[in-house]
């Protein structure tokens, strides 16, 4: 087995408001259900300048000063043991802008007290505990033929 292997690599951001958190609304099958705008990170591109580049075009908004807020992983999941995808999380409470809807999805301001009562994916939540805590730092995500497992560091 080599030390290398087939990595994506994509950012995902909070983009904070007061006590509202700026949410998509996805319609892509394999990704449906409400959850923080992002994607991916283009061959030469910096994390920093793709989390801005993909808030702009998925929500509208000139974001400001993001912030490295923790990782999440999870293997690739094609049948194979093809890889992972690297998440870098970001954070940020300052834009510029309005908010507009992409073919990705609706964009929608959700009161923080309303996200239980949402349709989200399926690690949002573990998500957002990482994006909160400045005490943890990444999420590992091991899935197995029976169950999913969030890990912590």
């Amino acid at each position: 087995m080599g030390r290398t292997e087939n990595t994506e690599l994509t950012v995902l951001c909070l983009v904070e408001d007061g006590h509202k958190v700026l949410l998509q609304n996805r319609i892509k099958d394999s990704w449906r259900c409400f959850t923080f705008p992002g994607g991916h990170v283009e061959p030469g591109e910096s994390a920093a300048h793709a989390v801005i580049r993909e808030m702009k075009e998925e929500t509208g908004l000139n974001i400001k000063q993001p912030r490295l807020a923790g990782i999440k992983s999870f293997p690739i999941d094609n049948g194979k043991d093809e890889g992972r995808y690297i998440v870098l999380l970001y954070k940020t409470d300052k834009f510029e802008g309005e908010i507009t809807s992409s073919s990705e999805g609706e964009i929608s301001w959700i009161d923080r007290d309303d996200l239980a009562n949402l349709d989200v994916v399926e690690d949002f939540f573990e998500t957002l505990k990482v994006l909160d805590d400045p005490g943890i730092s990444e999420l590992d995500y091991l899935k197995s033929s029976d169950h999913s497992t969030y890990r912590y560091m």
